[in-house]
């Protein structure tokens, strides 16, 4: 449960124990609280996610895992799927067997994903969020030149062709439902043209602009089943990917975005980006569909718009 105004969400025991002892009731118990509590504080409760399964592909690390917690915080199950193993298992035993499992997923596979979505149906009956976040980055620093076609390939296949798997399989078992939301993750490099040749890998870029494409293609189509299709489109954030791609450790990558930050006095985290997806995978936006959701702190609106 979450308290609004409050940081971190609280467990429904936590919850109890506060009250008993703040005195406010003389209940020695958790049942014979229950109305009052629920009296007292039900307005102030957000219980966001409770109910709903969500499956998570590069869950294992970086923003998917920030988005794993908070759904999980927020009362969702959540499918983690990722290549990362051993990360991806460790995440769910702390998340708790009840709240979390872990399926093996290379998300360019089309039975890979065709069985992973299969199994967190039969597990926990249904599907109602699918964020799409598994990517890579690619090759930095080259300009079209020296840019050579395996990578194009390599990087389109993963973010694109990845995405792509993972709507349509979405779609598959949220149609006949009739609802679900669908976030794919994709980039400011979206929406900004680089002014630099190489500053960001070309095939990021391309891909990056595909996946917002196909997000609204998507959601023009499956509309009619009550599935809404959207983007989160962070900007740099010092996740292992991130990290990986510019050689820089967590306070050396921040630090050098702050610096061109439009926003100053706030640095980007990965959580900020799983509040993000939170909010459209979630009933909060229960009529928001076909959107690129920027979280960059206005930093696109200060450079070249493609």
């Amino acid at each position: 449960m979450n308290l609004i105004g409050l940081d971190e969400p609280f467990t429904t025991s936590e919850i109890f124990e506060i009250i008993k002892a703040s005195k406010s009731f003389k209940s020695s118990g958790p049942d014979a609280i229950t109305m009052e509590f629920y009296k007292k504080f039900w307005p102030l409760i957000a219980l966001r996610l409770e109910g709903k399964v969500a499956f998570i592909t590069g869950g294992a690390s970086g923003i998917g895992e920030c988005t794993a917690k908070l759904f999980a915080r927020h009362h969702a199950r959540v499918v983690v799927a990722d290549i990362q193993d051993d990360k991806g298992r460790a995440l769910c035993v702390a998340l708790g067997p009840a709240v979390a499992s872990y399926v093996h997923c290379d998300v360019t596979s089309k039975s890979d994903m065709e069985r992973a979505v299969d199994a967190a149906v039969a597990r926990y009956g249904k599907l109602d969020i699918m964020f799409s976040n598994a990517g890579i980055m690619g090759t930095t620093g080259k300009g079209v030149v020296d840019s050579e076609k395996p990578e194009i390939e390599r990087v389109m296949a993963a973010n694109v062709t990845g995405a792509f798997l993972a709507i349509k399989h979405a779609a598959r078992v949220m149609a006949p439902a009739r609802h679900g939301s669908i976030v794919i993750t994709a980039s400011n490099a979206s929406v900004i043209a680089p002014t630099m040749a190489g500053i960001t890998a070309h095939a990021y870029l391309c891909s990056k602009n595909a996946v917002v494409g196909l997000m609204r293609s998507t959601a023009a189509e499956l509309g009619r089943y009550g599935i809404r299709v959207n983007c989160v489109s962070p900007h740099g954030v010092a996740t292992p990917l991130g990290m990986g791609a510019t050689g820089m450790n967590e306070e050396e990558m921040e630090a050098l975005l702050e610096r061109s930050a439009n926003l100053k006095g706030v640095r980007l985290k990965a959580e900020d980006v799983a509040a993000a997806v939170a909010y459209l995978g979630g009933d909060e936006a229960r009529y928001v569909s076909g959107v690129n959701l920027l979280v960059d702190g206005g930093f696109s609106i200060t450079k070249s718009v493609v």
